[in-house]
């Protein structure tokens, strides 16, 4: 009964969100981030820590302007997930400009698949859909929601944007299945491992992070490319997605590479958190699992994830 519940209130909320004119449906996301975030104060500590650690050097006016914006980023961008799932094809591809989307086509031509590795920045949802809108042939790895009702509409709705979906539980299967396919495959591969990552700085600060995209790119000779999708300003949902390519170390030392890659990957994660700091994801507790010498820490959440 409670799964339910909660699916039947998501789709009257979504019904509700397509009905309502963009910029009150996108004021409503807007309101209801900024009440969680500066009145019921959600993950408040977590954020102003987080935010320290990334940007020492930043006035404490700063960040606590930075730390106001993060939850009504987050209810804004839910909103235009839950609205632009109902929107045509063609109006995806008018709300969304790429830079760097010949990178993303080389890769594809060389016939190796690509590994596409992204962050908690912007709307990384959108940008999915925003690729696949374009002939890319995208699987994206997520987590497996605890309420199977969400679950499958969740999934419908990437589905919508034209992306398919690979659970985590099956990702090391079907990502090698993919690759070999030739098809792209997503991964959000920013968030804390609480165990088998290796510690990487992130904004000067080790943290430990996902081996997995570096690992895969090695073995399988696929490509590896970064996008990041940035919400534009204004009431009107527009995106700019940009692509990085990284290029693969071959040392012949796989441990060495693993982490020139992941570092690779982190500094240009952190050059396009610095462009738009309030679109990130920070309630998440990136540093939490500290290195060996420091003390234990539990962390449930997997780098493979969405």
């Amino acid at each position: 009964m409670a799964h339910r519940l909660q699916s039947g209130l998501v789709v009257g909320v979504s019904l509700l969100l397509r009905i309502l004119p963009e910029p009150l449906a996108q004021g409503l996301g807007y309101g209801l981030g900024w009440v969680a975030g500066s009145v019921l104060r959600i993950r408040h500590r977590t954020v102003r820590r987080n935010l320290e650690r990334a940007f020492p050097h930043r006035s404490e006016a700063w960040r606590r302007r930075i730390a106001r914006r993060v939850f009504p980023h987050i209810g804004r961008e839910g909103v235009t997930l839950l609205r632009m799932a109902g929107l045509p094809p063609q109006e995806l591809r008018r709300r969304t400009d790429l830079e760097g989307w010949d990178i993303l086509e080389a890769s594809l031509a060389e016939g190796k698949g690509v590994l596409l590795v992204t962050g908690h920045l912007g709307n990384w949802e959108i940008g999915g859909g925003a690729l696949a809108v374009r002939g890319a042939p995208l699987d994206a790895v997520v987590r497996r929601q605890k309420n199977p009702l969400v679950d499958r509409r969740l999934r419908r709705t990437r589905e919508a944007l034209g992306v398919s979906v690979i659970y985590r539980e099956d990702a090391p299967r079907q990502i090698l299945r993919s690759v070999r396919r030739g098809r792209v495959v997503a991964l959000v591969a920013d968030q804390n491992v609480r165990r088998g990552g290796i510690f990487v700085d992130f904004f000067g600060v080790p943290a430990s992070t996902a081996r997995g995209p570096a690992f895969l790119a090695l073995r399988t000779g696929a490509p590896i490319v970064l996008a990041f999708c940035h919400r534009l300003p204004g009431w009107r949902a527009r995106y700019l997605i940009r692509f990085h390519q990284l290029e693969r170390p071959d040392t012949g030392d796989l441990e060495s590479d693993i982490r020139v890659l992941t570092r690779g990957y982190l500094e240009v994660l952190e050059a396009e958190i610095r462009r738009n700091p309030e679109q990130y994801f920070w309630p998440h507790k990136r540093w939490k699992t500290r290195p060996p010498a420091g003390r234990d820490h539990e962390e449930p959440d997997s780098a493979l994830s969405v």
